[in-house]
């Protein structure tokens, strides 16, 4: 696909102006430097990526190129001609169309609801036809194979996996000259369906800016990518002329942290720290499975198969139907997060902004939460040993002091995503149970995470982790559980904890390599 895209590109990119040029964007917000000198260019039907850490200034450039931010200095052209959004309205108008990370559908509109906005069908009277609007809805559903997904249903029902292509479709459908996707398959377990989307529309002409963690995905679409460092533009490189140790010592200005774990290949006999027996609620049908003391059990799956429940089960988010949990040698009945962690269990939810941190407060503040009660009496919180804390935790997740009294809202999600999991530690839990940790990280995050797990199974703990990248899986847990249609198809551990066999079991073949 990658060759047929770069043809594309060629073709559709010959004698017509660039799609986009932005030349020496630079963004301040009092003393903090967001962006500066940034430069880079997009051919007519090119994926061009868009590279660099958590923090490197990638979500300034989405911010500017969808008009929600102006820039200070600097120029943009859009099929040769100025380009100054001074609103999102204003880019979408201009031909420029965005999927964000954090998604930007509102959770308490139907799907039909968020894919007409802001213009809503109506009726003869004028007045808002909600038929019209969910018979158009379906229709746009359909088209690029969502036609699964109800068009009435509040978008707060829907999965993450299924919300994301919502919202690439409600960008792709707008017919954009320049479609800018921010980590679109960072929630998605097989991203064949964007792609597919992709080689259409770039066949067509549509330019598109492609930012993504994920470097053999970059390496599948992209024949060239920018990589951004410390808000600046190091350099625009031929995919094909860079390894990826280069990428990465282009992106942090170091070599590349080695992310693979060390895996023992034995099969080791541990005694259970929590499993499950026949459970069922949700979408899991009947799922028995057990975590071992010292031990990372690793779940994968395509998207949909029970495995969002299961956690949520586990994290006392979603009832029991049936069967058995057992924590520390006992049953355990969790009717609320409450109950999970007060059994042990240190939840990290797949939607960290909704679910998991309090955006309006302090970093340090999100990470004491659990706490607050042990740092202090009578109801009063003593400083100094709150500061202390959290200063220690920090220092485990490799969280910078600076960022611990700054609203966590405003970190960038690698930094997020360290507070959240620094604060499940500092809860005291015995037992983490973590949906896709690293989603939307970059591989320096990553491999803090990867450190952080290990680390403390290594002290006696226990994990159990979902991931939609198998590659994470293979390299990181002991043995791994595939989900098929709400059971378990079948385990992998040892030389047999392949991608092959993963992807043979999550397709329901319970067959080896061969």
């Amino acid at each position: 696909m990658a060759d047929a895209l770069a043809t594309s590109a060629a073709a559709s990119g010959a004698g017509a102006p660039k799609i986009l040029d932005i030349q020496g964007i630079a963004k301040s917000y009092g003393a903090t430097v967001a962006v500066r000198r940034v430069s880079f260019d997009i051919e007519p039907g090119e994926i061009h990526a868009l590279l660099g850490e958590n923090g490197a200034g990638k979500s300034t450039i989405v911010k500017v190129l969808s008009g929600i931010v102006i820039p200070d200095t600097g120029t943009l052209t859009l099929d040769g001609r100025d380009y100054a959004p001074a609103d999102p309205m204003a880019a979408r108008a201009a031909g420029v169309s965005t999927a964000f990370q954090e998604l930007s559908l509102l959770p308490n509109l139907s799907v039909a609801e968020n894919l007409m906005l802001p213009r809503q069908a109506k009726g003869k009277a004028g007045l808002v036809s909600v038929a019209q609007s969910e018979a158009r809805a379906a229709a746009m559903l359909s088209e690029y194979g969502l036609g699964h997904i109800h068009p009435g249903v509040y978008v707060r029902s829907l999965s993450l996996a299924e919300k994301q292509r919502i919202e690439i479709m409600r960008a792709v459908a707008r017919q954009p000259r320049l479609l800018v996707l921010d980590e679109p398959t960072a929630a998605l377990s097989d991203p064949t369906w964007l792609f597919d989307i992709l080689e259409r529309i770039t066949a067509a002409g549509t330019g598109v800016l492609y930012i993504s963690h994920r470097l053999s995905e970059v390496r599948r679409l992209c024949r060239r990518g920018t990589v951004l460092r410390n808000g600046e533009s190091i350099g625009t490189v031929s995919l094909a002329g860079i390894a990826d140790a280069g990428i990465f010592k282009m992106m942090v200005g170091s070599a590349a942290r080695d992310t693979q774990a060390t895996r023992s290949t034995a099969k080791q006999t541990r005694p259970e720290a929590f499993g499950v027996t026949n459970l069922s609620g949700g979408t899991v049908a009947d799922i028995t499975l057990s975590v071992g003391k010292g031990e990372i059990v690793g779940v994968a799956g395509l998207e949909g198969q029970g495995q969002r429940d299961l956690f949520r089960m586990l994290a006392g988010l979603t009832p029991v139907r049936g069967g058995q949990i057992r924590i520390d040698g006992k049953t355990v009945n969790l009717s609320s997060p409450a109950e999970a962690a007060r059994a042990g269990i240190g939840f990290v939810p797949e939607e960290r902004k909704t679910e998991g941190v309090f955006l309006g407060l302090r970093t340090d503040s999100n990470m004491t939460l659990p706490i607050l009660g042990r740092l202090g009496r009578f109801g009063v919180v003593n400083g100094a040993r709150e500061k202390a804390a959290v200063e220690q935790q920090a220092g485990r997740v490799d969280l910078a002091s600076r960022y611990l009294k700054l609203k966590i809202g405003a970190l960038s999600g690698g930094n997020q995503q360290k507070a959240l999991i620094g604060r499940v530690l500092m809860s005291g839990a015995r037992h983490l149970v973590l949906f896709d940790p690293t989603r939307g990280v970059d591989v320096g995050t990553k491999a803090v995470i990867y450190d952080v797990i290990r680390d403390f199974v290594a002290q006696g703990g226990s994990a159990l982790v979902y991931s939609t990248e198998l590659a994470e899986l293979i390299h990181l847990v002991d043995r791994c559980v595939v989900i098929y249609h709400g059971t378990v198809a079948g385990e992998a551990s040892g030389p047999d904890l392949s991608e092959p066999r993963l992807v043979a079991l999550a397709a329901g073949h319970g067959v080896s390599d061969s």
